[in-house]
């Protein structure tokens, strides 16, 4: 994913939000990772620098468990 947003000038928009470690979008159903927060952020929104800009706000929500993935939201300000 690296080579993504740095040779190709992808963002990353929820990092460029948020860099605070361990916000994961993924827990196995094993071994309590849930419970634990031991998990992978593997659900992104990728962006091109201009649409990445207008990102004001990133959210991943663990309100409530639907899955082993937990929602990602943006939100996004202007037209698009």
């Amino acid at each position: 994913m690296s080579d993504v947003f740095e040779r190709d000038g992808w963002v990353d928009v929820f990092r460029r939000l948020d860099d605070r470690p361990e916000q994961y979008t993924w827990w196995s159903n094993r071994g309590q990772a849930w419970a634990k927060n031991v998990g992978w952020r593997i659900d992104y929104q990728i962006a091109t620098p201009g649409l990445a800009a207008r990102a004001r706000r990133a959210e991943i929500y663990t309100a409530k468990r639907f899955s082993d993935h937990a929602p990602l939201t943006i939100d996004y300000t202007g037209r698009l």
